[in-house]
């Protein structure tokens, strides 16, 4: 079949949205670094709405920081893809012409560094995973011994991490007697703004002090929310996709029709028009953060471990179980209280809106995807839902159950015994549990210091329930607790 590209998009049926604006006329504006699916579902369609509305300044050069795999998919495609919103059998696609290129780092980073640091940039986006910032979850301070960051902390000559492009980057601007460019971290993580300020800073004062203290003086690290469900693409999309639409998209990413975008409003130099796009710019993006982790990401990791164990596939087929749903609905109750909600957002219908996200058929969401990375995202996810709780004298039954099913997890076998690869940084770490008991795995995991505050992990109400919880994992499976417990 033929490829999607400049000349064939032009016999895409009229159904596909296509770009209203001249590609050759856009300037680069954006930089983003860690280009992956849930970039090119979520903020690259608010550039391409920008680039329709006739502002130019907004398009991307996208940056992979390890893998060659999106570059080489859309290389041939002249970096043309599309998005395709499915809710039921209603599929809405849009090709998106805001890509102007892929970077590999590696490569060539001086090049990215270039152009991260040319007058047309006014953004630095990333998507790189908590991992990506280089900090040590516990104390907040630089992973010096991790390789790459290592290699940063003695030149910047050739930038190896995130932190050290956007400091290479910015030392250039001030020498060019340039203004920062606005960096904002758009991952899943609570003051994501602040993490990579903080890492940036740090890894400039290393360097140059006075460079340190330009980068804190005037630049700009917006704290950020996101939400947008992107399921992986699988060879039966991208098949499906070409069946539709006549060509092969091996760049297709497909999503939800929801998408949330909240900006603190905090920019040095030009933006686009954020709000005339659906992005929502406020004070405090804290509130509209922790219901998010707490309601939307706390339940999708409980029940992506819970259902993994139960040979669950997908997340709708978990909430289709009365007692799946059940069990969202609790795991809500418990952090529902625990929220502080902002002006606008109504937790009730927020809430009945997530449950029609998650059962939604057409995504096909799975649950082990959802696994990866635990040990990264239990505790902005659920820890610290559990910890306030706590702290009111509040029990933590549900968020404790979803706590010890991931420590199921890191026994590397589900519920008919099938072996899995736990697929997460910490992962030498957690390992070789399933030959304990309840109490002592209980008490290996809850002394890795990287996942579990101490405060946390010596409280004995927590460790209790979930020595309770594991031990029933163990015994009876994970549809089986679910089922006593919420069915």
């Amino acid at each position: 079949m033929i490829r999607l590209d400049e000349t064939s998009a032009s016999s895409l049926p009229d159904e596909v949205t296509r770009p209203a604006y001249d590609r050759r006329a856009i300037a680069t504006g954006v930089i983003h670094l860690g280009l992956g699916a849930f970039h090119k579902a979520h903020q690259a369609v608010v550039y391409e709405a920008a680039l329709n509305s006739g502002d130019l300044r907004w398009g991307v050069l996208g940056a992979s920081l390890r893998s060659a795999s999106v570059r080489d998919q859309l290389g041939p495609q002249d970096n043309l893809y599309t998005v395709t919103a499915h809710q039921g059998k209603d599929e809405q696609t849009q090709l998106i012409g805001a890509l102007k290129g892929v970077l590999l780092a590696p490569e060539d980073p001086a090049r990215l560094v270039r152009a991260m640091a040319d007058p047309q940039a006014h953004l630095v986006t990333l998507t790189v995973t908590e991992k990506g910032y280089k900090l040590d979850p516990a104390t907040g301070a630089l992973i010096e011994t991790d390789p790459a960051l290592a290699a940063d902390l003695q030149s910047l000559d050739c930038p190896r991490t995130a932190p050290g492009l956007i400091v290479a980057a910015l030392a250039q601007r001030r020498a060019a007697g340039l203004k920062p460019f606005t960096a904002i971290s758009c991952d899943n993580l609570p003051h994501n703004g602040k993490r990579l300020r903080d890492a940036v800073l740090a890894l400039a004062a290393r360097h140059d002090m006075s460079l340190r203290d330009w980068i804190a003086a005037e630049g700009a690290f917006p704290e950020t929310m996101v939400d947008r469900i992107v399921p992986a693409t699988e060879e039966a999309d991208i098949a499906a996709l070409a069946a539709r639409i006549g060509l092969a998209d091996r760049g297709m990413v497909k999503t939800e029709p929801f998408t949330q975008w909240v900006i603190e409003d905090r920019f040095v130099g030009e933006r686009p028009d954020f709000a005339a796009f659906g992005v929502q710019l406020t004070d405090a993006v804290a509130p509209w953060e922790d219901a998010k982790l707490r309601l939307l990401n706390g339940a999708h990791s409980g029940l992506a471990y819970l259902g993994g164990l139960a040979g669950i596939e997908f997340v709708h087929q978990f909430v289709e179980i009365p007692a799946g749903r059940t069990f969202v609905e609790s795991l809500w109750d418990e952090a529902e209280a625990t929220l502080s909600p902002p002006p606008g957002l109504d937790v009730p219908a927020y809430r009945w809106a997530l449950m029609d996200r998650f059962a939604n058929s057409a995504l096909n969401h799975r649950t082990r995807q959802i696994a990866m990375d635990g040990s990264q995202k239990l505790p902005q996810r659920l820890l610290g839902t559990i910890s306030a709780r706590l702290e009111r004298g509040q029990s933590v039954d549900t968020l404790a159950l979803a706590v010890a099913a991931w420590m199921r997890w890191q026994e590397g076998r589900d519920d008919q015994g099938a072996a899995f690869v736990v697929d997460d940084p910490l992962a030498p770490r957690t390992a070789g549990t399933g030959d304990l008991s309840a109490d002592d795995a209980v008490g290996r995991l809850l002394a890795i210091d990287a996942i579990f505050p101490p405060a946390l992990a010596a409280h004995e109400a927590l460790r209790s329930a979930l020595i309770q919880s594991l031990a029933a994992l163990r015994e009876e499976g994970a549809r089986a607790v679910i089922e006593d417990k919420f069915g």
